[in-house]
């Protein structure tokens, strides 16, 4: 399983499947993060907390704890 976490400055992946529950997955949903959407990854700060992608044509950081509910392809 490879997530949001562990993928490379510049690669573009595949939403497959959000993990976790309640109000956090309702939040990753919220900012446009669905099963099937395109995330380029922008930027990773020095120390890889946050990353910087883009989703649906807008800039988003994410935390470290929020990109590894992220599974993508």
């Amino acid at each position: 399983m490879k997530t949001l976490r562990d993928t490379k400055v510049g690669e573009t992946v595949k939403v497959v499947k959000l993990h976790g529950e309640g109000a956090v997955k309702r939040r990753i949903m919220d900012m446009g993060i669905t099963r099937g959407v395109e995330i380029y990854v922008r930027k990773l700060a020095p120390l890889g907390d946050p990353v910087e992608v883009t989703v649906r044509d807008y800039e988003l950081s994410l935390r470290k704890a929020d990109a590894e509910m992220i599974e993508v392809e």
